[in-house]
């Protein structure tokens, strides 16, 4: 009589303790859930600063770079010092041409343009507009504290507020050389001197001259 209740009672203790075991050995799925860290590195790409440094190239050899940068400098500073030169040789070599009305050659004479011309013309392969007033606009405009050897000076002698009506070439310390008027000859002046002083009307540099040797402010 004892067996069949002890029986039940054993099979619903195996009953609730199979149930557990049963429910631990099933796996409930979860949802997947997408990274959070990735997509934000990549709408924000600083926040990922070692990636990008990685990607980034750096000049195998900074120096070298540095070095070549100073060679072409100097390079082209040579070559502006070998125009400047060259200018100031054949114009200096050239005092003494008296002067000439229209005059663009030493076997006939100089006017001031015809010898800015002609130095221009032969000492570099420049070819400069004709008349004073012309290569003054056609130069590029240079402040007296930045005035190098072969830029132009300009002057209107006719008057402050006349025309540009004479030019010449800059050498160094205020001194210029030019062919100055009727019955005189190619020589070197002050900008100092009173006259030229009262009469300067500015300075430019001829573009062909500026390219190997840039104006401030104009490169």
């Amino acid at each position: 009589m004892t067996i069949k209740p002890l029986t039940a009672l054993a099979a619903l203790a195996i009953a609730v303790f199979a149930a557990p075991a049963h429910a631990a050995g099933s796996v409930t799925p979860t949802p997947s859930m997408s990274p959070v860290v990735a997509p934000l590195a990549q709408a924000l790409p600083l926040a990922d600063p070692a990636s990008k440094l990685a990607m980034s190239v750096l000049p195998a050899n900074p120096s070298a770079l540095l070095a070549a940068a100073d060679t072409q400098a100097s390079s082209t500073g040579q070559e502006a010092a070998g125009l400047r030169q060259s200018l100031i040789g054949l114009a200096m070599a050239l005092r003494h041409i008296r002067y000439v009305r229209g005059g663009r050659n030493p076997s006939t004479g100089f006017d001031c343009s015809g010898f800015v011309h002609y130095v221009f013309a032969h000492a570099v392969g420049l070819d400069l507009p004709a008349n004073a007033a012309s290569q003054f606009l056609a130069g590029l405009k240079v402040s007296r504290g930045e005035m190098q050897p072969g830029d132009l000076v300009f002057f209107r002698t006719a008057g402050r507020r006349g025309r540009i009506s004479h030019v010449g070439i800059y050498l160094d310390n205020g001194r210029f050389i030019h062919s100055p008027s009727r019955g005189q000859t190619v020589r070197v002046d002050n900008l100092a001197d009173a006259y030229w002083a009262r009469h300067f009307a500015g300075a430019a540099r001829p573009e062909g001259l500026a390219q190997v040797s840039p104006v401030p402010g104009k490169s």
